[in-house]
Protein backbone atom coordinates (compact mmCIF):
# COMPACT_ATOMS: atom_id res chain seq x y z
CA UNK A 1 0.00 0.00 0.00
CA UNK A 2 1.28 3.30 -0.90
CA UNK A 3 0.96 5.77 1.98
CA UNK A 4 2.21 8.78 -0.02
CA UNK A 5 2.78 10.32 -4.06
CA UNK A 6 2.34 12.45 -6.36
CA UNK A 7 -1.03 12.38 -7.86
CA UNK A 8 -1.84 12.68 -11.50
CA UNK A 9 -4.25 15.45 -12.86
CA UNK A 10 -7.32 13.63 -13.66
CA UNK A 11 -7.37 15.22 -17.16
CA UNK A 12 -5.02 17.64 -18.90
CA UNK A 13 -7.72 19.51 -21.30
CA UNK A 14 -10.77 21.82 -20.03
CA UNK A 15 -13.40 23.26 -23.09
CA UNK A 16 -13.84 26.84 -23.21
CA UNK A 17 -17.34 26.19 -24.86
CA UNK A 18 -16.51 23.50 -28.20
CA UNK A 19 -12.98 25.10 -27.86
CA UNK A 20 -10.17 22.73 -26.16
CA UNK A 21 -7.90 24.30 -23.94
CA UNK A 22 -4.90 21.65 -23.48
CA UNK A 23 -2.43 22.04 -20.58
CA UNK A 24 0.08 20.75 -22.56
CA UNK A 25 0.42 23.63 -24.92
CA UNK A 26 -0.08 25.87 -21.92
CA UNK A 27 2.83 24.94 -20.17
CA UNK A 28 5.08 24.97 -23.83
CA UNK A 29 3.80 28.85 -24.00
CA UNK A 30 4.75 29.84 -20.66
CA UNK A 31 8.10 28.00 -21.23
CA UNK A 32 8.73 30.04 -24.36
CA UNK A 33 7.58 33.34 -22.63
CA UNK A 34 10.44 33.09 -20.11
CA UNK A 35 12.54 32.11 -22.12
CA UNK A 36 12.15 35.39 -24.10
CA UNK A 37 11.78 37.67 -20.94
CA UNK A 38 15.04 35.66 -19.50
CA UNK A 39 17.13 36.16 -22.86
CA UNK A 40 16.05 39.96 -23.35
CA UNK A 41 16.80 41.12 -20.41
CA UNK A 42 20.77 38.85 -20.74
CA UNK A 43 20.98 40.72 -24.05
CA UNK A 44 20.24 44.24 -23.04
CA UNK A 45 22.83 43.77 -20.66
CA UNK A 46 25.59 42.71 -22.70
CA UNK A 47 24.87 45.62 -25.20
CA UNK A 48 21.63 44.42 -27.33
CA UNK A 49 18.52 45.83 -28.77
CA UNK A 50 15.71 45.56 -25.92
CA UNK A 51 13.51 43.75 -28.80
CA UNK A 52 16.22 41.75 -30.71
CA UNK A 53 15.69 38.49 -28.39
CA UNK A 54 11.69 38.28 -29.29
CA UNK A 55 12.55 38.97 -32.97
CA UNK A 56 14.59 36.51 -33.29
CA UNK A 57 12.42 33.98 -31.77
CA UNK A 58 9.62 34.72 -34.04
CA UNK A 59 11.80 32.21 -36.18
CA UNK A 60 13.26 30.18 -33.88
CA UNK A 61 10.17 29.11 -31.32
CA UNK A 62 8.15 27.92 -34.72
CA UNK A 63 11.81 26.15 -36.39
CA UNK A 64 11.92 24.48 -32.73
CA UNK A 65 8.12 23.04 -32.35
CA UNK A 66 8.70 21.58 -36.25
CA UNK A 67 12.40 19.81 -35.41
CA UNK A 68 11.04 18.63 -31.68
CA UNK A 69 7.65 17.39 -33.64
CA UNK A 70 10.04 15.47 -36.65
CA UNK A 71 12.62 13.91 -34.24
CA UNK A 72 9.95 12.49 -32.03
CA UNK A 73 8.06 10.80 -34.92
CA UNK A 74 11.31 9.99 -36.82
CA UNK A 75 12.91 8.18 -33.32
CA UNK A 76 9.11 6.82 -32.34
CA UNK A 77 8.05 5.98 -35.25
CA UNK A 78 6.68 2.18 -34.09
CA UNK A 79 3.86 4.87 -32.55
CA UNK A 80 2.21 6.23 -35.87
CA UNK A 81 3.44 3.49 -38.57
CA UNK A 82 3.18 0.35 -37.10
CA UNK A 83 0.69 -2.25 -38.33
CA UNK A 84 -2.66 -1.03 -36.03
CA UNK A 85 -1.70 2.57 -35.69
CA UNK A 86 -2.57 5.42 -37.15
CA UNK A 87 0.07 7.70 -38.93
CA UNK A 88 -1.96 10.97 -38.80
CA UNK A 89 -1.46 10.79 -35.38
CA UNK A 90 1.70 12.17 -35.61
CA UNK A 91 0.15 15.26 -36.22
CA UNK A 92 -1.49 15.41 -33.22
CA UNK A 93 1.73 17.28 -31.21
CA UNK A 94 -0.97 18.26 -28.39
CA UNK A 95 -0.84 14.79 -27.47
CA UNK A 96 2.67 15.28 -26.18
CA UNK A 97 6.04 14.22 -27.78
CA UNK A 98 8.48 17.18 -28.61
CA UNK A 99 12.40 15.59 -29.13
CA UNK A 100 14.59 18.28 -27.19
CA UNK A 101 17.51 17.56 -29.97
CA UNK A 102 15.18 17.82 -32.96
CA UNK A 103 13.50 21.29 -31.21
CA UNK A 104 17.21 22.79 -30.67
CA UNK A 105 18.40 21.79 -33.96
CA UNK A 106 15.63 23.18 -35.93
CA UNK A 107 15.26 26.46 -33.38
CA UNK A 108 18.99 26.97 -34.21
CA UNK A 109 17.92 26.88 -38.09
CA UNK A 110 15.17 29.10 -36.94
CA UNK A 111 17.36 31.54 -35.13
CA UNK A 112 20.61 31.72 -37.64
CA UNK A 113 17.57 33.42 -40.11
CA UNK A 114 16.12 35.82 -37.81
CA UNK A 115 20.01 36.47 -36.39
CA UNK A 116 20.84 36.97 -40.03
CA UNK A 117 17.93 39.20 -40.96
CA UNK A 118 19.20 41.54 -37.88
CA UNK A 119 22.98 41.37 -38.34
CA UNK A 120 23.57 39.54 -34.98
CA UNK A 121 26.15 37.08 -34.23
CA UNK A 122 23.76 33.75 -33.65
CA UNK A 123 26.42 32.24 -30.80
CA UNK A 124 26.19 35.52 -28.53
CA UNK A 125 21.97 35.26 -29.01
CA UNK A 126 22.47 32.11 -28.15
CA UNK A 127 24.77 32.43 -25.10
CA UNK A 128 21.95 35.14 -23.97
CA UNK A 129 19.01 32.51 -24.27
CA UNK A 130 20.61 29.54 -22.77
CA UNK A 131 19.48 29.41 -19.16
CA UNK A 132 16.02 30.69 -20.45
CA UNK A 133 16.06 27.69 -22.41
CA UNK A 134 16.63 25.33 -19.92
CA UNK A 135 14.20 27.42 -17.87
CA UNK A 136 11.59 26.53 -20.95
CA UNK A 137 12.63 22.94 -20.62
CA UNK A 138 11.52 23.29 -16.69
CA UNK A 139 8.46 24.42 -17.63
CA UNK A 140 7.58 22.80 -19.95
CA UNK A 141 7.91 18.88 -18.33
CA UNK A 142 4.92 19.74 -16.50
CA UNK A 143 2.61 19.05 -19.43
CA UNK A 144 3.80 15.39 -19.39
CA UNK A 145 2.56 15.55 -15.60
CA UNK A 146 -0.79 16.75 -17.00
CA UNK A 147 -0.32 13.94 -19.76
CA UNK A 148 0.53 11.63 -17.36
CA UNK A 149 3.58 10.55 -19.92
CA UNK A 150 7.01 9.47 -19.70
CA UNK A 151 7.04 8.25 -16.31
CA UNK A 152 9.77 6.12 -15.05
CA UNK A 153 9.95 2.56 -13.16
CA UNK A 154 7.65 1.59 -10.39
CA UNK A 155 8.76 2.68 -7.04
CA UNK A 156 8.05 2.78 -3.86
CA UNK A 157 9.57 6.41 -2.96
CA UNK A 158 6.85 8.78 -1.37
CA UNK A 159 7.87 11.27 -3.94
CA UNK A 160 6.34 8.74 -6.81
CA UNK A 161 3.73 9.05 -9.23
CA UNK A 162 0.63 8.09 -9.50
CA UNK A 163 -0.71 6.74 -12.29
CA UNK A 164 -3.93 5.67 -13.43
CA UNK A 165 -4.75 5.96 -17.62
CA UNK A 166 -6.49 4.43 -20.18
CA UNK A 167 -3.97 3.23 -23.69
CA UNK A 168 -5.19 4.08 -26.72
CA UNK A 169 -5.04 0.09 -27.13
CA UNK A 170 -7.39 0.07 -24.75
CA UNK A 171 -4.80 -1.64 -21.90
CA UNK A 172 -4.63 -0.05 -18.41
CA UNK A 173 -1.86 1.60 -16.29
CA UNK A 174 -2.42 1.67 -12.71
CA UNK A 175 0.80 2.47 -9.82
CA UNK A 176 3.09 4.38 -8.91
CA UNK A 177 6.10 5.57 -10.92
CA UNK A 178 9.48 7.60 -10.79
CA UNK A 179 8.09 11.26 -11.64
CA UNK A 180 10.72 11.42 -13.97
CA UNK A 181 9.22 14.57 -15.70
CA UNK A 182 9.85 16.23 -11.92
CA UNK A 183 13.22 15.06 -12.18
CA UNK A 184 14.34 16.41 -15.53
CA UNK A 185 12.26 19.84 -14.53
CA UNK A 186 14.13 20.16 -11.56
CA UNK A 187 17.67 19.19 -13.39
CA UNK A 188 16.74 22.09 -15.85
CA UNK A 189 16.20 24.47 -13.08
CA UNK A 190 19.78 23.54 -11.86
CA UNK A 191 21.68 24.11 -15.37
CA UNK A 192 19.89 27.17 -15.56
CA UNK A 193 21.32 28.38 -12.30
CA UNK A 194 24.59 27.13 -13.13
CA UNK A 195 24.69 28.63 -15.72
CA UNK A 196 24.01 32.48 -15.06
CA UNK A 197 26.51 31.66 -12.39
CA UNK A 198 29.32 30.75 -14.61
CA UNK A 199 28.49 33.25 -16.98
CA UNK A 200 28.84 35.76 -14.54
CA UNK A 201 31.96 34.52 -13.04
CA UNK A 202 33.86 33.61 -16.21
CA UNK A 203 32.55 35.84 -18.25
CA UNK A 204 31.39 33.48 -21.35
CA UNK A 205 31.32 34.20 -24.64
CA UNK A 206 31.09 33.70 -28.69
CA UNK A 207 28.61 30.03 -27.85
CA UNK A 208 30.23 29.21 -24.62
CA UNK A 209 27.25 29.78 -22.24
CA UNK A 210 24.95 27.90 -24.73
CA UNK A 211 27.49 25.15 -24.60
CA UNK A 212 28.23 25.09 -21.19
CA UNK A 213 23.58 24.72 -21.06
CA UNK A 214 24.42 21.74 -23.58
CA UNK A 215 26.92 20.08 -21.48
CA UNK A 216 25.22 20.10 -18.19
CA UNK A 217 21.85 19.32 -19.12
CA UNK A 218 23.11 16.00 -21.34
CA UNK A 219 24.26 14.04 -17.86
CA UNK A 220 20.19 14.73 -16.28
CA UNK A 221 18.67 13.49 -19.91
CA UNK A 222 21.12 10.17 -19.77
CA UNK A 223 19.60 9.90 -15.86
CA UNK A 224 16.00 10.45 -16.62
CA UNK A 225 15.80 8.38 -20.11
CA UNK A 226 17.47 5.16 -18.57
CA UNK A 227 14.52 5.58 -15.56
CA UNK A 228 12.05 5.80 -18.27
CA UNK A 229 9.98 2.27 -19.78
CA UNK A 230 8.05 3.49 -22.35
CA UNK A 231 8.36 1.82 -25.73
CA UNK A 232 12.26 3.05 -27.47
CA UNK A 233 14.43 2.20 -29.86
CA UNK A 234 17.69 0.64 -27.90
CA UNK A 235 20.97 -0.41 -28.75
CA UNK A 236 23.55 -2.06 -27.15
CA UNK A 237 21.34 -2.11 -24.04
CA UNK A 238 20.76 1.83 -23.85
CA UNK A 239 17.84 3.67 -25.30
CA UNK A 240 18.10 5.76 -28.51
CA UNK A 241 18.37 9.32 -26.60
CA UNK A 242 20.86 7.63 -24.34
CA UNK A 243 23.12 7.41 -26.72
CA UNK A 244 22.64 10.89 -28.24
CA UNK A 245 23.16 12.55 -25.04
CA UNK A 246 26.29 11.02 -24.99
CA UNK A 247 27.55 12.40 -28.30
CA UNK A 248 25.93 15.61 -27.59
CA UNK A 249 27.56 15.71 -24.63
CA UNK A 250 30.81 15.31 -26.18
CA UNK A 251 30.42 17.47 -28.68
CA UNK A 252 29.15 20.27 -25.74
CA UNK A 253 32.74 19.76 -24.29
CA UNK A 254 34.89 20.18 -27.10
CA UNK A 255 33.26 23.43 -28.28
CA UNK A 256 33.73 25.17 -24.77
CA UNK A 257 37.90 24.14 -24.89
CA UNK A 258 38.61 24.77 -28.64
CA UNK A 259 36.26 28.08 -28.64
CA UNK A 260 38.28 29.05 -25.30
CA UNK A 261 41.68 28.88 -26.68
CA UNK A 262 40.49 30.18 -30.19
CA UNK A 263 38.73 32.79 -29.06
CA UNK A 264 39.08 34.04 -25.63
CA UNK A 265 36.95 36.39 -23.64
CA UNK A 266 33.59 37.98 -24.76
CA UNK A 267 32.01 39.75 -27.61
CA UNK A 268 32.47 43.52 -28.18
CA UNK A 269 28.96 44.94 -26.85
CA UNK A 270 29.37 47.39 -29.81
CA UNK A 271 29.21 43.94 -32.02
CA UNK A 272 26.46 42.17 -31.21
CA UNK A 273 23.50 44.26 -32.40
CA UNK A 274 23.99 46.89 -34.96
CA UNK A 275 20.82 48.37 -34.90
CA UNK A 276 21.02 48.86 -31.36
CA UNK A 277 24.59 49.96 -31.85
CA UNK A 278 23.22 52.60 -34.58
CA UNK A 279 20.50 53.76 -32.11
CA UNK A 280 23.11 54.40 -28.81
CA UNK A 281 25.16 56.49 -31.32
CA UNK A 282 22.11 58.43 -32.48
CA UNK A 283 21.08 58.90 -28.70
CA UNK A 284 24.48 60.46 -27.44
CA UNK A 285 24.52 62.99 -30.56
CA UNK A 286 21.34 64.38 -29.78
CA UNK A 287 21.92 64.68 -26.12
CA UNK A 288 25.77 66.22 -26.86
CA UNK A 289 23.96 68.59 -29.43
CA UNK A 290 21.68 69.85 -26.99
CA UNK A 291 24.40 70.32 -24.47
CA UNK A 292 26.74 72.39 -26.50
CA UNK A 293 23.49 74.85 -27.41
CA UNK A 294 24.18 78.19 -26.03
CA UNK A 295 21.91 79.08 -23.09
CA UNK A 296 20.42 82.60 -23.56
CA UNK A 297 19.31 83.49 -20.40
CA UNK A 298 19.59 87.47 -21.11
CA UNK A 299 16.14 89.60 -20.99
CA UNK A 300 15.24 90.69 -24.41
CA UNK A 301 15.03 94.44 -22.69
CA UNK A 302 18.51 94.09 -21.04
CA UNK A 303 20.27 93.03 -24.92
CA UNK A 304 22.16 97.07 -25.34
CA UNK A 305 24.01 97.82 -22.31
CA UNK A 306 23.41 101.22 -22.58
CA UNK A 307 19.87 100.31 -22.26
CA UNK A 308 20.15 98.07 -19.42
CA UNK A 309 21.75 101.62 -17.62
CA UNK A 310 19.46 103.31 -14.66
CA UNK A 311 18.01 106.68 -16.68
CA UNK A 312 18.65 108.86 -14.32
CA UNK A 313 22.36 108.07 -13.96
CA UNK A 314 22.07 108.32 -18.01
CA UNK A 315 20.65 112.31 -17.79
CA UNK A 316 23.05 112.98 -15.33
CA UNK A 317 26.29 112.24 -17.83
CA UNK A 318 24.52 114.05 -20.56
CA UNK A 319 24.02 117.38 -18.65
CA UNK A 320 27.73 117.12 -17.15
CA UNK A 321 28.97 116.51 -21.01
CA UNK A 322 26.67 119.64 -22.16
CA UNK A 323 28.48 122.33 -19.24
CA UNK A 324 31.87 120.86 -20.33
CA UNK A 325 30.97 121.60 -24.23
CA UNK A 326 29.80 125.40 -23.03
CA UNK A 327 33.00 125.82 -20.97
CA UNK A 328 35.19 125.15 -23.89
CA UNK A 329 33.47 127.50 -26.25
CA UNK A 330 33.66 130.23 -23.60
Amino acid sequence: MDLAYIPSPSRGVLYLGPIPLRAYAFCIIIGVVVAVWLGSKRWVARGGGRHTVGDIAVWAVPFGLVGGRLYHVITDNQLYFREGKHPLDALKIWEGGLGIWGAIAFGAVGAWIGARRRGVPLPAWADALAPGIALAQAIGRWGNWFNQELYGKPTTLPWGLKIDKTLPNGDVVTGVYHPTFLYESLWCVLVAVLVIWADKRFTLGHGRAFALYVALYTPGRFWTEWLRIDEAHRFFGLRLNDWVAILVFIGAVVYLVVSARLRPGREDPDEIDPQATRERAEAAAAAAGAGDAPADDTPKDAEDPEDAKDPKDAKSVQAAKSAEDAEKSS
